[in-house]
């Protein structure tokens, strides 16, 4: 027979609970989005971390892993955190720790770390590799946790405790800044410099009615750990009134001449958390793909001892700063910070400006300050009660004896002993506690010295914990002395706007601003990224440097300072090329487009922002004049040992070449343009100067070593060499010295005369005498020749007045005033 099945019974109401989802998945979500607000992305802002950075700085003080110790592998670290405070896994925690330890992330460093905790562009090492301990910086944060200066909590298994807060003796907040996101809201923070938050926040004590412009002069801006700059300041000061704002950020970025031929970009420092490697990445992108123009490479020169060191170089004929702004445009170069400072104050997320962060950790201080001294004034007056019942027991302390003695029990003994001499139950333990070692006259000494500091050490802290200003005062001084002990100086420089208005915070030096100028693009919008070909004339100047100036006639180069001659001028073309002949007669070819170019004034031309010669060709050897390597220009030469050379025009592809071939010793004195028509003249030390026609020397090759050009006298040498063209316009300027003084000092007397005085004489003779020399002197110093009304300057660039024209061939000179190290 089948039976029946029976139906199951149906769940009694006890077992249902009913409940409307969309409530429970309100209030699941605000459980967890609490949960990761307090416990995982949003700092403190008393001491400005959040639980895990704050647990691994607790539990290392635990460690004793102090400045003063040795380093202990991160494993360790990372399971003591992970096992008492911070059970979420390793990785979160080792990721916080590496961040505390990056000088790139945090402007002052909480952990001192031992191996490779990463770079802007890699990761770091494993936490089994790499060994950390506390920077002296964190000794500051979490200083005077033993002295009941913050509440302490348990954990989260309820077997230790932890503090609530750090005590932070800086505004960590803002110093480190901070970055995180949590459920529906996100913090990011920047970096400022120590020294300016402090001296803020003491500012901010001492007038508590401050406003934020008024803070803004001890803090102008963030300070960013790798420096770089920050355009525009109107972002910050809106961050810094509302909590919310943005800037922007750039690299510093010189111009420097990086090979003899090439002009190039030098990066030292990018914006915040910007590697090289991803800057180097993206010029590579945008020069492939066309966006680019005018780089012909990059290369990453940064190492240990010099830092970071970016060499873009620019292609010739192209415009640096305009090239510049490419880069700003297109790569990380140039970057934007949104500020939203977001932090919990007493346990609730709060937007805040900077009047707002540095009010809620003075107030945290104060209370920090005020708590360890009431732990102290405890501590003291403890101690005092006990001294007190020593003291006692001292002075009768025959009778303290005899009373233990007589007694059968510690019970009875303390009792009699609290009868007797009035002592409370600690004193009475104390005194049955005391070392017979302490009975002697030395130790009562030291208990009545004792007494007397407690006294003292007491009654400060109550005077203190009476008055609010004192408190204050205390506050401020230890504010003061992190300062002096952690801060460094500014290393973000601060700009107004891109233009050339520079506002520099307090501590950025003129040099670093000098140096930044050039990345703010000096008014560059608009500017061509390749430069015209235009007609130009290079300029030799009197001290050796080059520079090019527009126009090609070289008369045309027109008035001048008196300071400002020069040795050669060549007409040319910004897009050519010329050649620098140095002294020991080498030919060094160079860009005109990479001299710097100089205005042209109605009032004159000055030099002075020349580039000295031999840093452009890269040669110890002074620049004597200047060559065409195109040119079809016959040029002469003079030498020391009285050589003299025409040279054959040559067209050469070589970035430098041999003009002569000198003998061991000698050097190139003079060299310039010289047609047949032209007159070769030397002047030597001994005074004799030699006139003879260009066309008696006949033009040779690079190779050839010259032929006899002047006959010198025993120990004397050639001065000077010069192609003079036109014969009646011309002068002659000597300068004699002292016998016996050493080149370049003691000059006595000048001699200005007309350059048709003197003869024409055969090549390979003496010459005739240009100046006599006075009783005292024995040689030339210096000379010149060229067009009339010369200029003569001293060595700092101050004009020197010559004397009218002798004409006296061969008579003495007028005395000087002033040395005379350039004439032109």
């Amino acid at each position: 027979m089948r039976m029946k099945e029976q139906p199951l019974p149906l769940p009694t109401d006890e077992n249902i609970s009913e409940i409307d989802v969309s409530d429970e998945m309100r209030t699941s979500f605000l459980e967890y989005a609490v949960s990761v607000i307090h416990a995982r992305a949003l700092p403190d802002a008393r001491d400005g971390l959040k639980p895990v950075q704050r647990r691994i700085l607790f539990q290392m003080d635990q460690m004793g892993l102090r400045p003063d110790k040795g380093h202990v592998k991160s494993q360790r670290v990372v399971g003591e955190v992970m096992g008492k405070l911070h059970p979420h896994g390793d990785s979160a925690i080792y990721d916080a720790l590496v961040r505390l330890a990056q000088p790139f992330n945090l402007r002052v460093p909480l952990i001192d770390g031992h191996g490779n905790f990463g770079s802007l562009d890699d990761g770091p090492a494993a936490a089994r590799y790499t060994e950390a301990r506390l920077a002296p910086a964190a000794m500051d944060l979490v200083g005077g946790l033993d002295e009941d200066t913050v509440n302490f909590v348990p954990n989260y298994d309820n077997q230790f405790m932890q503090p609530e807060v750090l005590p932070a003796a800086f505004p960590q907040l803002l110093v480190n800044g901070a970055s995180g996101i949590a459920v529906g809201m996100a913090t990011n923070i920047a970096p400022h410099n120590l020294s300016e938050t402090i001296a803020a926040a003491c500012h901010l004590l001492a007038h508590p009615d401050a406003t934020t412009e008024d803070l803004m002069r001890f803090v102008p801006g963030p300070d960013l750990p790798e420096g770089g700059v920050i355009v525009g300041l109107d972002g910050i000061k809106e961050a810094y009134e509302t909590g919310r704002g943005s800037f922007r950020t750039r690299a510093k970025v010189t111009t420097e001449r990086v090979t003899a031929r090439k002009m190039g970009l030098v990066v030292t420092e990018l914006p915040y958390m910007v590697g090289p490697e991803k800057v180097i990445e993206k010029i590579k992108e945008h020069v492939s793909a066309g966006r680019l123009k005018g780089i012909s490479s990059v290369q990453n020169l940064t190492d240990r001892i010099h830092g970071l060191r970016l060499v873009i170089e620019v292609k010739n004929g192209f415009n640096p700063e305009a090239v510049l702004q490419q880069l700003y445009q297109r790569t990380p170069l140039e970057g934007s910070f949104s500020i939203n400072a977001v932090a919990l104050v007493e346990g609730q997320p709060r937007t805040m400006g900077l009047k707002d962060m540095l009010r809620v950790f003075l107030d945290h201080r104060v209370s920090v300050t005020r708590r360890r001294c009431e732990y102290r004034l405890g501590k003291y007056s403890d101690r005092l009660h006990l001294v007190e019942g020593l003291l006692i027991a001292v002075l009768d302390i025959d009778d303290v004896i005899a009373i233990i003695r007589s007694s059968d029990s510690v019970d009875i003994a303390r009792t009699r002993l609290q009868t007797a001499f009035d002592l409370s139950e600690l004193q009475a333990n104390h005194i049955l506690e005391l070392r017979l070692r302490r009975l002697t006259k030395f130790s009562r000494l030291e208990l009545e010295s004792e007494r007397d500091e407690l006294a003292n050490n007491i009654a400060q802290l109550q005077e203190i914990l009476a008055s609010q200003a004192l408190l204050h005062d205390m506050v401020t001084g230890e504010l003061r002395d992190v300062a002096t002990r952690l801060g460094t100086p500014r290393r973000t420089l601060l700009l107004a706007a891109a233009g050339t208005e520079a506002v520099a915070a307090q501590g950025s030096s003129d040099a670093a601003l000098a140096a930044a100028l050039p990345a703010t693009g000096r008014g560059t919008k608009g500017l061509a990224l390749e430069i015209a070909d235009e007609p130009c004339t290079v300029v030799l100047c009197a001290h050796g440097a080059l520079a090019r100036v527009e126009g090609a006639d070289p008369l045309e180069v027109g008035p001048r300072a008196a300071h400002d001659g020069w040795k050669a001028l060549l007409p040319s073309t910004v897009r050519s090329q010329v050649a620098v002949v140095t002294a020991d007669g080498m030919a060094h070819r160079i860009e005109v487009v990479d001299l710097p170019a100089l205005p042209r004034f109605e009032t004159g031309l000055s030099f002075a922002a020349a580039t000295p010669a031999q840093l452009l060709i890269h040669s110890d050897s002074p620049a004597v004049g200047l060559l065409d390597p195109q040119a079809a220009t016959i040029m002469a030469m003079g030498t020391a040992r009285g050589v003299v050379k025409r040279l054959k025009a040559d067209v050469l592809q070589r970035d430098h070449w041999e003009v002569i071939a000198l003998d061991d010793g000698d050097s190139l004195v003079g060299f310039a343009p010289a047609e047949d028509d032209a007159e070769l003249v030397f002047i030597t030390s001994d005074a004799q100067l030699l006139r003879t026609p260009a066309a008696k020397v006949r033009p040779q090759g690079r190779s050839a070593g010259g032929m006899a050009g002047i006959n010198l006298a025993p120990g004397a040498q050639a001065i000077g060499f010069w192609v003079v063209d036109a014969i009646d316009e011309a002068a002659v300027v000597t300068v004699a010295a002292a016998e016996g003084a050493l080149p370049g000092t003691g000059q006595t007397t000048v001699k200005v005369t007309p350059f048709a005085l003197y003869p024409q004489k055969g090549r390979g003779t003496q010459g005739v005498r240009v100046q006599r020399f006075l009783k005292g002197e024995d040689r030339l110093d210096i000379a010149w020749v060229g067009a009339r009304s010369p200029r003569a300057a001293s060595a700092d660039g101050s004009p020197v007045t010559l004397p009218g024209e002798d004409p006296r061939r061969d008579g003495s000179g007028s005395p000087l005033s002033f040395a005379i190290a350039y004439l032109g």
